[in-house]
């Protein structure tokens, strides 16, 4: 019986699996990328003093995915740190992906005044404050001045350093952002190692 072709040919064989086994790494990295969890790294000082430039974050697709399954919109919670695709980005541009904190959830009345914010819903007509119950991590006070109903659909999202226009965020330009550019909330800081930290999900 005449051998057969890989018998013959046995570095074939090598080369046919180190391709097939890269091509399953490739896709397994796409999958997990977009439907489990995506890592990211922080530039710029919008969120100290509770993220830094060069801080690398897990970020949980997971919620997102379930959502999806679900046929839903996800919706992070209130005080979450969740990154998001920036709705102004322009193709070779900076900040394709931008990390903040929500504050005002759809539907709800966001006011800046004096310093801090107040959001105000049905659940509380007489208006809250956001942060809360954020550990006191957002700096204060506040710069800026807002009043608005945060659109169906979308969020009100703030970072942490607040003073001055430290922030690129909903009260200073960038707007309040659709749901649909949330890829998901931040679970964790893997770097640098002595500053590894989960965040409340």
């Amino acid at each position: 019986m005449k051998p057969s072709y890989f018998t013959r040919h046995p570095f074939a064989k090598d080369i046919i699996s180190i391709l097939v086994f890269i091509t399953c790494v490739v896709i397994g990295t796409i999958l997990i990328n977009t439907f489990v969890f995506r890592s990211f790294n922080v530039v710029g000082p919008s969120m100290e003093s509770t993220l830094f430039t060069g801080d690398r974050l897990i970020v949980d697709r997971l919620p997102v995915t379930w959502a999806q399954l679900q046929n839903k919109t996800y919706t992070p919670k209130r005080g979450q740190i969740i990154v998001f695709k920036n709705p102004q980005y322009a193709p070779g541009s900076e900040d394709e992906y931008i990390v903040k904190r929500v504050i005002g959830l759809p539907g709800e009345h966001v006011v800046l005044k004096d310093g801090h914010y107040t959001v105000y819903n049905g659940a509380y007509p007489t208006g809250f404050n956001p942060d809360d119950n954020n550990h006191g991590e957002p700096g204060s006070p506040t710069s800026g001045t807002v009043d608005e109903i945060v659109p169906a659909g979308e969020l009100f999202v703030s970072g942490d350093h607040r003073q001055g226009n430290y922030s690129y965020d909903s009260r200073s330009g960038l707007g309040t952002i659709p749901l649909y550019d949330v890829i998901g909330p931040a679970t964790l800081r893997i770097f640098p190692f002595n500053k590894v930290r989960a965040f409340p999900t």
